[in-house]
């Protein structure tokens, strides 16, 4: 399966969750593919491979070979075709190259069927690559932060989402909405909540993503948090996570 981490708000935990649950669907014996399709290049460090080359970039560009730039993480089964700031190129460069918007799904179509998940961790907008990402992907994963802003975010999101179905990917589905950062001391966080979940049901995830330092401390140690502190409530949250996704089916 090819899913799409997509939210144009930034500091969402839309890298943290694609990077945690990525990890721990690969510890429950899952081979996952994680690429990192953001110039920042965040997923890359969370994984120690920042720097490692040939990158997305360069697979893009017609300069290397999928099948080169894919790399080993710290966690078995999970592998990882990093990212570089050069990538913010790539909304010039492809401006004028024809079927610009399947370039990151024709490169994937030649892995994909080694991986039982592929993780698109897509920049926080709406532009080429974000909808690089879209096209690409069978389904969507929204994480979404507990705020009032988000929700404005969440619409536009969708908006998009339906205009790349229109467009160029008629089976893209959303997969669900993962609630991120909650802080259970706000009135704020839970009416939130409240108002996601009445409006799109089972299309929100169970499992809700607390606040949690150790999760933030993670990413600078280039580990995904089963490995940097299994014991923390961030790492038993994405646990429970990866167990409701498997079983979703």
């Amino acid at each position: 399966m090819v899913v799409v981490f997509a939210n144009q708000k930034g500091g969402v935990g839309k890298t943290t969750t694609a990077v945690n649950l990525g990890a721990y669907l690969a510890e429950m014996g899952k081979r996952v593919l994680l690429v990192d399709f953001d110039p920042q290049a965040n997923l890359s460090s969370s994984v120690g491979a920042r720097g490692k080359l040939p990158t997305i970039y360069e697979v893009l560009r017609g300069d290397a070979e999928i099948s080169r730039a894919i790399h080993a993480t710290p966690v078995d089964r999970l592998e990882v075709i990093p990212s570089t700031i050069h990538l913010t190129g790539a909304n010039v460069e492809l401006v004028d190259v024809e079927g610009r918007e399947f370039l990151l799904k024709k490169a994937l179509s030649e892995v994909k069927a080694s991986y039982d998940y592929v993780f698109i961790d897509s920049p926080p907008s709406l532009g080429v690559l974000t909808v690089n990402g879209l096209v690409a992907a069978e389904t969507v994963y929204i994480p979404l932060q507990c705020e009032y802003f988000a929700l404005e975010g969440l619409s536009l999101l969708l908006s998009t989402v339906d205009r790349v179905r229109q467009r160029f990917n008629p089976s893209l589905t959303i997969g669900g909405i993962i609630f991120t950062m909650f802080d259970s001391r706000t009135r704020l966080a839970h009416e939130v909540v409240e108002n996601v979940v009445g409006h799109f049901g089972r299309k929100v995830f169970r499992t809700i993503i607390p606040r949690n330092v150790r999760l933030s401390e993670a990413p600078s140690h280039g580990l995904p948090i089963n490995l940097y502190d299994p014991g923390s409530i961030g790492a038993k949250s994405y646990k429970k996570l990866a167990e409701e996704v498997l079983s979703r089916g």
